[in-house]
């Protein structure tokens, strides 16, 4: 059973005005658009298609806000670096995530998911620089655990831990084995009931 029995769907917003009310706490996530972002947003809420999967990665184009209690929300960020866009809506997406970050007073914490097989990419370190510009905590969710050997899931673990020099928090994920569910659903949790930091 969930433990988010009354999580839905607030909105979608394409624009920095079209958000909903800055209140209460959020958890924003973030991923390449094929690094099973949805999938890992889906068992961590433990609620099948709250997020939308597809077999063509970048369809999250908009931000999606859900409410999963009373003042605490999830924030679906847009998928990126795999959609085939023009060069304007990319311009677009940039803007629209860096004022995110910057004007919300609300987001108490950053789950950024990247794909394990591939580490940290050029545009996941811009998400942790959005988040270390207004000293949001983060928590890196290295997908798709399933795909490697034990030994191997260690190492890259390590890898980022190593690359991140404690700047952020790092699990290993499995979306199809639900390897790490309770360990990123807590860190959720954590990050919803900690106020951010001044």
């Amino acid at each position: 059973m969930s433990q988010y029995p009354n999580a839905a769907f607030i909105k979608s917003a394409n624009a920095l005005d079209q958000f909903p009310a800055d209140s209460g706490a959020e958890v924003a996530v973030a991923g390449r658009s094929n690094g099973g972002k949805s999938s890992a947003i889906n068992i961590i809420v433990n609620r099948r298609q709250f997020a939308r999967t597809s077999k063509t990665p970048g369809r999250t184009q908009l931000v999606n806000f859900f409410s999963l209690r009373d003042e605490q929300r999830l924030v679906d960020l847009p998928g990126y670096g795999f959609a085939k866009v023009a060069d304007s809506m990319r311009q677009h997406w940039g803007e629209l995530l860096s004022g995110y970050f910057q004007i919300r007073g609300s987001l108490s914490g950053l789950m950024l998911v990247a794909d394990m097989r591939r580490r940290l990419t050029d545009y996941d370190r811009v998400m942790l620089q959005f988040a270390a510009d207004v000293n949001v905590p983060v928590h890196v969710v290295l997908t798709k655990a399933d795909k490697l050997k034990r030994g191997q899931v260690a190492t890259a673990v390590l890898e980022v831990q190593k690359e991140l020099a404690g700047r952020a928090t790092v699990q290993a994920f499995s979306a199809t084995k639900r390897t790490g569910e309770d360990e990123a659903r807590q860190k959720l949790e954590d990050f919803l009931h900690s106020p951010r930091p001044a």
